[in-house]
């Protein structure tokens, strides 16, 4: 429910405030007074663009500003999705443009995009004018009237979850004949390296090792040489370093050593030789082992050389940087060979499944189809039945039905045709009605699926023009059937309408020394009655006009 509209510094606006009311709000005045103004503050708050014509000149911000009730089906999980706070008493909406253009959107005081402020005033707002009757020759829209006068939602979802379904199966088979192609086109190449990697058959850890040896081998000689020094001169026959310690030990056994050591005192100077010497010994052994094993072999030789010469080869050709890179790409490249044999097989099974899929969704959408023949063929009943008193005694309507390509919606492509002469033929509605056809068309449409339809508050701008007499009164109480159930505010001319409503507005413009401004006044009892009196009677306001007003007043009663 739209419970307030404030705007202020807005064309002829300096401050105004609105209270519309639950049921039916009519806004009436004279031509000029600014009722459009209204509608233009309303438009910023769905996210329109803002008129540079319209915002003040006084060097002070535009604003406007509206509250409404939050008892909005999916409006806390819409706000959610934006990160924005919910609060349970009130959505607040408010649009600030600077004397410079700058345009700020707000929605409870938090700053949005005008996309996002745009989307959520949609489920709120309903702003239904001249313009906004091109929506009648939309198919979309069209479409969803169809489905709210058929009931089908049992269908649609049946047939959106197999639409689901198929669109997700027809990409994974699109993707994987995509890799299909793309593997067959690199299979040659895969299997070219692959065959050089299963020649060269690489290890792990091969390399160092054939390095290690290659060192070892390509300096026997000097290997052999300095080893044999240091053997040497650990162990040898001449003086040696064990020699020399054997001799210290001999040496030191002459010596009482208990005369130096601590009482109780572990490893003595004794155990300390002993340990050094076997520690020599075995550095010795090791060393002359190192020795014995060093032996020149040209031949093993070029053989290591040889297949290290292939390693390294292989490396550079194949764009890697050790035998460890070897090894991955092998791998790698035995995956996308296998995966390309694999995916040939799994590519039929695929499409068969598809297959029965694509029918299932075709008999979802001919039961979804079927649905929307009945409830097209009832619409355009009610539609005539609603339209005929309201100067509209030879309409025709019809709805056509036509295949289209499978959409998340059906397949389903409607489109209204109608007639308003004895000798017309049916045709598109959009090319043979006039705009006051087409606004009452509007008006009968939204009075059928207001029941039907989670609509958001209607505005309804001038809906009436080109009509009186009891037309009027009867597109007065179709508005105020509508309200019976949501909230709607009409702009009117007419007397007929505007007695209709639970809630009246005049707008007036009113001169001061300087400047011209539009103002705002709830009408009650009296007010309202001469307020109604002058839409009878203009400006000489009479006391027929007068009685006439009541009259039609009480008749709302």
């Amino acid at each position: 429910m739209f419970r307030r509209l404030y705007i202020s510094n807005y064309a002829l606006i300096e401050s105004v405030e609105l209270t519309p009311g639950p049921g039916l709000t009519v806004i009436t005045g004279e031509t000029g007074a600014g009722k459009s103004i209204l509608l233009g503050a309303l438009s910023l708050l769905q996210g329109g663009r803002a008129d540079a014509r319209r915002i003040a000149a006084n060097g002070r911000k535009t604003v406007v500003e509206g509250a409404f009730s939050t008892d909005v089906s999916g409006m806390r999980e819409l706000l959610e999705s934006h990160d924005l706070e919910w609060n349970d008493e009130e959505l607040l909406l408010r649009r600030e443009i600077s004397s410079t253009g700058r345009s700020r959107a707000f929605v409870n005081d938090t700053p949005v995009s005008l996309q996002v402020m745009g989307e959520i005033a949609a489920r709120l707002i309903d702003i239904h004018s001249q313009h906004h009757n091109l929506l009648i020759g939309d198919a979309s829209f069209q479409l969803k009237v169809i489905d709210a006068i058929a009931d089908n939602e049992a269908e649609r979802t049946a047939y959106r979850d197999c639409y689901r379904e198929y669109m997700k199966l027809h990409g994974r088979v699109a993707a994987l004949k995509k890799r299909i192609a793309a593997g067959r086109e690199n299979e040659e190449f895969i299997r070219f390296r692959l065959e050089h990697l299963h020649k060269l058959k690489p290890k792990a850890g091969e390399q160092a090792e054939l390095e290690r040896k290659q060192e070892i081998l390509g300096d026997s000689a000097a290997l052999s040489e300095n080893l044999g020094i240091a053997v040497e001169a650990l162990s040898g026959d001449g003086r040696s370093a064990l020699g020399e310690l054997r001799e210290c030990r001999r040496v030191m056994q002459e010596v009482n050593t208990d005369l130096f050591e601590e009482p109780g005192e572990e490893n003595g100077i004794m155990d300390r030789l002993e340990s050094v010497m076997v520690e020599l010994r075995d550095i010795s052994d090791t060393l002359a082992d190192w020795a014995a094993r060093v032996h020149a072999n040209p031949v093993l030789l070029d053989k290591i050389e040889r297949r290290l010469q292939q390693i390294y080869e292989a490396q550079r050709r194949l764009k890697v940087a050790d035998e460890s890179g070897l090894l991955e790409l092998q791998t790698t490249l035995e995956s996308q060979l296998a995966a390309i044999t694999g995916e040939d097989d799994e590519l039929p099974a695929l499409e068969r499944e598809l297959k029965e899929l694509g029918a299932s969704l075709k008999r979802c959408a001919e039961a979804l189809t079927e649905t929307r023949r009945r409830g097209a063929d009832r619409f355009a009943e009610m539609l005539v039945e609603t339209a005929l008193p309201l100067a509209m005694p030879n309409i025709k309507f019809a709805v056509s039905l036509s295949a289209g390509k499978l959409t998340p919606e059906g397949r389903d492509v409607p489109s209204f045709l109608c007639s308003f002469n004895k000798n017309q033929e049916l045709q598109s509605v959009s090319a043979v009605a006039s705009g006051g056809e087409i606004s009452r068309l509007m008006l009968c449409l939204k009075s059928i699926i207001a029941g039907r339809m989670e609509l958001p508050v209607l505005v309804f701008d001038e809906v009436d023009t080109g009509v009186s007499g009891d037309v009027a009164s009867r597109i007065g109480a179709m508005m105020r059937g509508i309200a019976a159930s949501r909230q709607v505010i009409a702009i009117t001319h007419l007397p007929q309408v505007a007695t209709q409503g639970d809630v009246h507005y005049k707008v007036y413009k009113e001169d001061t020394a300087d400047a011209t401004h539009s103002h705002v006044l709830a009408l009650e009892g009296e007010a309202r009655v001469m307020e109604t009196a002058r839409m009878l009677s203009g400006a000489e306001v009479d006391e027929a006009a007068i009685q006439n007003a009541r009259s039609l007043l009480k008749q709302k009663k």
